[in-house]
């Protein structure tokens, strides 16, 4: 395993900046945003293609730094309803992709994306219980007429670029959300599809990561470490299905946290552990999306919970057994 940070909550650094910070922390490995939601302050892949000097001096920040990257990012909706929205983010995939292949880079992160209810809907539609019957129909529309022709096409894509792995987050609000989601889509469309592991987002649905994780054997392509604390009496009271503010810290049933700060150490180290068992070996980013902390105390925090918690060697014959 690798210890790894997402440099997004960095984007008001220079890149040599934020790599030289990480490295001092021990940081191994970097996962880059591209374009999407993340952003991409640190790597435009559009200036990429166009300039190769971009790419010469990323190379050369990493080669100081001794850094790898485990990812590229551009989470975004490529399947939205609006047609704007989902060519940007289809370009913006596309384009990742060609980066990627300049970078040696197999894997690309991004969300499932959630299409309309119907070919003339505005907004996406994420459908989430199976009555009245008509939800039924907008999930087949969205799955067999939508999201697997999508994903189909777009595997194919990333193969031809050498992207073997399409790290979809399971996030609520999109069609994968959770492991059954995951493997209905990776079943559909082939090995290609796997899961960008973030437990935060699981946590707060009630799933436990160490059990999905083994639900998951094989299909976990990245993994994002990042908490989520959950407020026991808000969700006694209203459940996990949370629409209030992200600062609202005290009236939420959930929030982000910073690892270590929403379940024990006991917890991760059973996460970390499952991982190894599964055969997952590849980074453990962090994900900084704690409105409590400040992004370097946020980071530097999870790095010191993380690093005696990851297992960086192979492991041993089990000269016992």
């Amino acid at each position: 395993m690798k210890l790894g940070v997402l440099t997004v909550p960095l984007s008001g650094r220079p890149v040599d900046e934020a790599f030289k910070y990480l490295a001092g922390l021990g940081v191994q490995t970097v996962e880059i945003g591209t374009g999407g939601y993340p952003g991409n302050a640190h790597l435009n892949s559009v200036d990429a293609i166009n300039n190769p000097n971009v790419l010469t001096s990323l190379k050369m920040a990493l080669d100081k730094y001794k850094l790898s990257i485990s990812a590229l990012s551009v989470h975004g909706n490529p399947v939205h309803p609006n047609k704007d929205v989902r060519d940007k983010d289809h370009t913006d995939f596309v384009n990742t992709l060609k980066v990627a292949k300049e970078l040696g880079v197999d894997t690309v992160i991004t969300f499932s994306g959630c299409p309309g209810d119907h070919p003339g809907a505005k907004y996406p539609n994420w459908v989430t219980c199976a009555w009245p019957p008509e939800y039924i129909d907008v999930l087949e529309y969205q799955w067999n007429d939508v999201l697997i022709p999508y994903w189909t096409d777009a595997a194919k894509t990333a193969a031809e670029y050498g992207v073997t792995k399409i790290a979809l987050e399971m996030h609520p609000g999109f069609c994968v959300y959770n492991p059954a989601s995951l493997l209905r889509l990776r079943e559909a469309v082939g090995p290609a599809i796997g899961a960008n592991f973030d437990p935060s987002h699981l946590f707060w649905q009630g799933i436990q990561p160490v059990e999905a994780i083994k639900a998951l054997k094989g299909a976990i392509h990245h993994f994002h470490a990042k908490d989520t604390r959950i407020d026991k009496t808000n969700v006694a009271v209203n459940g996990t299905l949370e629409t209030g503010r992200y600062d609202d810290f005290t009236g939420r049933g959930w929030v982000f946290r910073t690892v270590g700060y929403g379940h024990s150490e006991g917890e991760w180290r059973d996460i970390i552990s499952t991982l190894r068992a599964v055969g997952y070996d590849g980074a453990i980013s962090i994900e900084h999306e704690d409105g409590l902390m400040s992004i370097e105390e946020g980071l530097e925090k999870a790095i010191e919970f993380l690093k005696p918690i990851l297992m960086y060697e192979p492991p041993a014959q089990m000269w016992w057994a």
